[in-house]
């Protein structure tokens, strides 16, 4: 099974067209993607996990 690629915010803010300020209001709200924190403070998001989530934003629309 390969492993589920990790994006950087910046790769996410891309990819959804949302300005930085959004994403990171999203995240206080904890209405955006789930995150991973690595030890480093660098954050992560999943793929699946972004799927995931702009899925359910596309059921409930």
């Amino acid at each position: 099974m390969p492993r589920d690629e990790m994006l950087t915010i910046s790769q996410v803010i891309a990819e959804i067209c949302v300005p930085r300020a959004t994403f990171y209001r999203w995240r206080q709200l904890r209405k955006g993607p789930k995150a991973i924190k690595l030890p480093n403070g660098a954050v992560r998001i999943r793929r699946s996990e972004l799927d995931r989530w702009m899925n359910g934003l596309e059921e409930s629309a």
